[in-house]
């Protein structure tokens, strides 16, 4: 690895972590940045996987104030983000290498697809706070989903905590911070359940592994501090950029 390839490694790990924590899909950058550096699609998603934990991890520290209270409801939904990791973790394992390099196209065209109607999602999850009167309370319906989105997120993981949010918004009463801090508890669960399986059954870069916990623990801290203050336009336009590049890059490939 050179120098400057260490260099923009890291920049994309604080990024990522800045992006997950405020609106979700860092990976989107991280995934293309690996690949366009010469990284295989499936050592760059390992990589990321467990580069990309402490990110999470630090995100879900710094939204710890809107939690106050709600850890144990917290628990529950891991322990459903916790299994569905796992199953996602077999999933990548057990494919033929072929097959991965094949969907995941479609995975990151899917992931564009979700951050750009993210900001809908967040106006419609805010909207029904303000006028829905009825407390709704965390059911079977809930946990499946977020057993789903675990498979999804230790499968690949970019933009699962679009998908959190979005479920999470249509069947609870939760303020939408205590929502987002929720969602990154449980992308949290995920990358490290992941990131572990991943560590001693997987291809992976320790060095890009390094460089990006690094960065996004930086950036999760970042995200979670002045992230809010940064216009989620912005952000969602370079992921959109990116992801959109990653997906003509390999399609061409």
């Amino acid at each position: 690895m050179t120098w400057w390839h260490a260099v923009i490694i890291l920049v994309a790990g604080v990024w990522a972590g800045t992006i997950n924590t405020v609106v979700g899909s860092g990976t989107l950058v991280t995934f293309p940045v690996l690949v366009a550096l010469g990284y295989p699609p499936v050592t760059a998603t390992t990589s990321n996987a467990i580069g990309l934990a402490p990110g999470t991890v630090s995100g879900a520290i710094g939204y710890r104030h809107e939690l106050v209270g709600y850890w144990p409801q917290v628990a529950r939904f891991g322990v459903a983000s916790f299994l569905g990791a796992i199953g996602g973790t077999i999933l990548l394992l057990s494919l033929p290498k072929d097959a991965f390099e094949t969907v995941v196209p479609i995975l990151v065209g899917l992931a564009v697809v979700l951050v750009i109607i993210q900001p809908r999602v967040s106006k419609w999850v805010a909207k029904r706070r303000e006028a829905n009167g009825t407390e709704h309370k965390p059911g079977p319906l809930l946990m499946f989903l977020l057993f789903l989105i675990g498979i999804y997120g230790g499968y690949f993981t970019a933009a699962q905590g679009v998908m959190m949010m979005a479920v999470m918004g249509m069947l609870l009463s939760e303020p939408l911070q205590r929502l987002n801090g929720t969602k990154n508890a449980l992308a949290a669960v995920v990358n490290i359940v992941a990131g572990l399986i991943y560590a001693f059954t997987a291809p992976i870069s320790w060095p890009v592994v390094g460089l990006l916990a690094v960065g996004s623990t930086i950036g999760g801290q970042l995200g979670a501090k002045i992230g809010r203050k940064l216009s989620p336009t912005v952000l969602r336009g370079v992921i959109v950029v990116v992801g959109i590049a990653a997906v003509v890059q390999l399609l061409v490939k």
